[in-house]
């Protein structure tokens, strides 16, 4: 056995563990997958969803073979099960991204926080190069509990988006640029280094770690993804 799962994260929690699967071979996720399928069908209590994030298109095969109807986003590298999405509660999360170089983080973010149990919205290619595109969004962006900024280069477009609404932004840096932003180091001090208040950063390419912090953010007052 190459894993000791967590199943009572959801009881205690209300959320889920999830499996970080770069650095683990196909064969380690397929025996994690086997642990999760058969405490789901020994168990009466519910598990939650679990995530597979950073999941390879190959892994992903191993486990849609243990864990039947699984659903899997390659874009995200991202696999869930079950795949029912949760009936939403709490507030609305808005993830947003500078270019479309950024939506793989960006869907990691997005299918996190729908599959913790919130509504959430993606707002795609908004960089401010095109400042028109970012203040054409800015009735969706104020729709939001929670945004979650993705963003790599120089991360202008977070304290952008953090001057126009009022609710905490999330911000990710992604390791998208070229020489001089050294795969994210330069979009992550410019993120901490934000003129504008209320704005919390994750790692580089953090999308699961932004999207799970959103939707505690936006949870109904009283607890987790299953609190209604």
């Amino acid at each position: 056995m190459s894993a000791t799962l967590d199943f009572d994260r959801y009881a205690r929690r209300g959320y889920a563990e999830a499996v970080f699967c770069l650095g683990k071979t196909t064969d380690q996720i397929a025996e994690i997958a086997r642990q999760w399928r058969d405490k789901a069908a020994t168990t009466d209590d519910s598990l939650g969803t679990v995530l597979f994030t950073r999941i390879t298109p190959e892994q992903a095969d191993a486990v849609g073979e243990i864990l039947d109807g699984a659903a899997h986003d390659p874009l995200a590298k991202l696999l869930a099960w079950p795949a029912a999405v949760p009936e939403p509660t709490g507030g609305k999360v808005v993830v947003v991204c500078a270019g479309t170089s950024d939506l793989p983080v960006a869907r990691e973010a997005a299918l996190t926080v729908r599959y913790l149990g919130r509504e959430v919205e993606e707002v795609v290619d908004v960089g401010v190069a095109g400042l028109n595109r970012i203040l054409s969004r800015v009735e969706t962006l104020r729709s939001a509990d929670v945004v979650v900024a993705v963003a790599g280069m120089d991360a202008a477009l977070v304290p952008v988006v953090a001057g126009l609404v009022a609710c905490p932004v999330v911000a990710v840096p992604t390791s998208v640029g070229y020489g001089a932003a050294f795969d994210g180091v330069a979009a992550l001090l410019s993120m901490l280094n934000s003129c504008a208040p209320g704005v919390g950063v994750v790692n580089i390419d953090n999308g699961y770690g932004a999207g799970h912090l959103a939707a505690q953010i936006a949870a109904p007052r009283g607890g987790g993804a299953h609190h209604a």
